[in-house]
């Protein structure tokens, strides 16, 4: 972590890869650094991203601090993207707040309004759950979930084509706000999963009761899409009953808002299960018996640490034991894979950027499971 600390205030997710500020990766790395005994860098890192922040509450997902023109012509404006990432602020928040650390009124406030945005402009399926703007914004760029929205069928060439083409057709409001994309109608369970999640952490410290009720009423709208027969959350949205079925880890992220009572039968066995999204070093990222499972293919089965914590994180509300055995192997994963980005299941064998900051999210897991 610290030799990826840059000047302007954050670290950098792996200084040759990746050397701008993403959001949701600086919010891990807001836990790591707080378990580092670095609370000081927690709370820069959190500050940091807001700085590119839009008047509408709207949070990019890449703050450009190092470069603010590079991209512009990608995205339509300077200093940050024009579209964001899971608002994973609430949670860092939540625990910093828990850890005892006093965090100033303007980064909360700020974060208020980056929920907000979302959960009051954004537009929204009519199932109630939000809508993305493009694939990035879920934070699993070549998820499976994806491929009926690519012409001509799922390669990696084409699917770099499309997403540049659906940059180009989000629908902004007056101050370039992402608020919805024509081309890209998908409420990903995923993503609403951690925006209710978030909006409710935040809300556990700020006592914002409207915050709290939003986020009630998003994981309402998640529970009535399971699917029984698919055994997964279904996305919203015109391919639901295709490839917005695939049964991928992150569709079961409603594990971190669902209570007891809403919890499938026998759902927890596929976390635990070496037929389903059971590694040797960590939960696919895709249930192996989908034909799309490729545990070296970005997004479409290796195991990511990041994935990995917020299940652990989930299923512990639940089963202890399971958790536990999510969290061990996926440490495990980190160490044999050099602290990759992300890394094959079942060897270890790094893939990505190595070594990346967020992969210390595993050690948070472990602190939080075994003390």
């Amino acid at each position: 972590m610290e030799e990826n600390w840059v000047t302007e205030g954050y670290a950098a997710p792996n200084k040759k890869t990746y050397p701008w500020q993403w959001l949701w990766d600086s919010c891990f790395h807001a836990l790591i650094w707080n378990e580092l005994g670095r609370p000081d860098r927690a709370e820069q890192e959190l500050t940091e991203i807001f700085r590119p922040q839009f008047d509408s509450g709207f949070v990019p997902h890449i703050n450009y601090a190092r470069d603010p023109d590079v991209h512009s012509d990608l995205w339509g404006c300077s200093h940050g993207s024009s579209i964001t990432q899971p608002p994973m602020y609430g949670h860092a928040i939540a625990e910093l707040d828990r850890a005892g650390v006093c965090l100033t009124q303007e980064l909360l406030s700020a974060a208020t309004s980056g929920l907000s945005f979302l959960v009051n402009e954004r537009a929204r399926h009519d199932s109630g759950l939000l809508l993305l703007c493009h694939p990035w914004e879920s934070g699993t760029d070549d998820s499976p979930r994806w491929d009926d929205f690519c012409p001509g069928g799922f390669t990696k060439k084409r699917w770099k084509k499309q997403k540049n083409f659906l940059v180009e057709t989000i629908k902004r409001s007056t101050d370039g706000s992402p608020i919805h994309n024509p081309e890209f109608q998908v409420a990903s369970i995923g993503f609403n999963a951690l925006v209710a999640f978030n909006a409710r952490e935040l809300a556990s410290v700020t006592r914002d009761k409207n915050m709290a009720d939003l986020a009630n009423e998003l994981v309402h709208a998640i529970a009535k899409r399971w699917d029984e027969s698919s055994y997964t959350w279904v996305d919203a949205g015109p391919h639901a009953n295709r490839s917005g079925k695939c049964r991928t880890l992150d569709a079961l992220l409603p594990l971190l808002v669902i209570d007891k009572k809403q919890l499938p039968s026998k759902l927890i066995e596929q976390l635990d299960s070496v037929e389903a999204f059971r590694g040797q070093f960590g939960p696919r990222g895709v249930h192996q018996r989908e034909k799309v499972f490729d545990p070296q293919k970005y997004w479409r089965g290796p195991v990511w640490p990041q994935l990995s914590y917020l299940m652990s994180l989930a299923v512990s509300r639940f089963d202890l034991k399971t958790a536990e055995q999510l969290a061990l192997a996926t440490i495990e994963g980190a160490k044999v894979s050099g602290f990759a980005e992300y890394w094959h299941p079942e060897t270890g064998k790094g893939l990505g950027a190595i070594p990346q900051s967020w992969t210390g999210i595993s050690l948070v897991s472990a602190k939080r499971l075994f003390g």
